[in-house]
């Protein structure tokens, strides 16, 4: 049993996360500002409400608590507000996580689990997207995630800090047993905002081009459940404190399948109908900067870490997504 910090686990990967290490045996400490999580949420470990930037928080939090590792998903993640106002990201993702690091370092906390994006990549030059691809990100929020990522490899071999990077692709599903799932704020992920349009908490759901060279014309996405993700961050902690993971390292995590938009709908369609719903689709116009096909190779977790996905299928993943908004609608 280790003593886990999760920093952003009262948000919807987090509050996932946190739950997997609870119920593997592991004490868990969260820290969470609220700012896009829940409490309702942080129903696993201990919150504690207080900000990266605050070290007069973190400081006692540290000394008070014999931390083995720490893993950290609060960040702010929308791209279009992060090219508005770059320096909420920057100040945020790389000030507040500076802060966190040069804390741990201090009370010799040496295992690091950093939530990372796709984003670094920038435009894909090539697909399935591996490790060797070039990061040229193309917005503040992947720069910033980015700018993480080069920090942990000088704190490597500055101070010995050991750290894993895990790139996600597009996160989506909902905890099985319906306890926890996505409550964004504005809500900008494709799953659960068609699933919005089946309950009726939207109007309809816009698919924005169908003259991509794709199959269908659609922009086809890597979709990776949110169980598969705390499974590889579950594993990326054992291979750190198994003593395997020496310095900066960074893996991709996705199926390594992608899914068109127009795929994700009919899937949904199929699902939300055996419940009696439909789903309205509007056209819209090609948005600015949206790549015709975005997909992870995921090889690398699977030799390094062991990762396997379980839940790789697109109608598991929106039924326990549409399960959730079920609930989150009252319907």
């Amino acid at each position: 049993m280790a003593n886990i910090l999760v920093v952003g686990g009262a948000g919807y990967i987090g509050s996932h996360m946190v739950k997997a290490l609870a119920e593997a045996g592991h004490q868990v400490v969260v820290l969470d500002n609220l700012s896009t999580g829940f409490r309702e949420l942080s129903r696993y470990g201990r919150l504690v409400v207080g900000e990266l930037a605050d070290v007069t928080l973190l400081e006692p939090l540290f000394a008070e608590n014999d931390f083995h590792a720490v893993m950290h998903f609060a960040a702010n993640s929308l791209v279009g507000e992060s090219v508005k106002d770059p320096s909420k990201y920057y100040r945020n993702n790389v000030s507040g996580t500076l802060n966190l690091l040069d804390v741990m370092v201090r009370h010799k906390v040496m295992h690091f689990i950093f939530s990372s994006t796709a984003a670094t990549f920038g435009e894909p030059e090539y697909t399935p997207i591996d490790e060797a691809h070039p990061q040229q990100p193309i917005n503040p929020y992947g720069a910033s995630k980015l700018m993480v990522e080069r920090i942990l490899q000088d704190y490597a071999s500055a101070y010995g800090l050991n750290s894993v990077c895990l790139r996600y692709f597009n996160a989506c599903g909902a905890d099985p047993e319906g306890e926890l799932g996505e409550c964004h704020d504005p809500e900008t992920h494709l799953i659960p905002l068609v699933l919005q349009a089946a309950s009726g908490r939207r109007e309809a759901i816009t698919v924005f081009g169908r003259d991509y060279p794709t199959e269908d014309g659609t922009c086809i996405r890597d979709y990776i459940h949110i169980l598969d993700l705390c499974t590889a961050h579950a594993q990326a902690l054992d291979y750190l404190a198994n003593g395997k993971g020496q310095g900066a390292l960074a893996f991709n995590l996705g199926n390594g399948q992608g899914f068109s938009v127009k795929q994700v709908i009919e899937v949904a369609q199929q699902v939300v109908a055996k419940d009696g719903y439909r789903i309205k689709v509007n056209e819209g116009e090609r948005r600015a900067g949206d790549p015709a096909v975005l997909v992870a190779d995921a090889q690398l977790a699977r030799e390094q870490l062991g990762w396997r996905p379980q839940y790789a299928d697109l109608e598991t993943i929106v039924s326990h997504a549409w399960a959730w908004e079920r609930q989150r609608a009252r319907l």
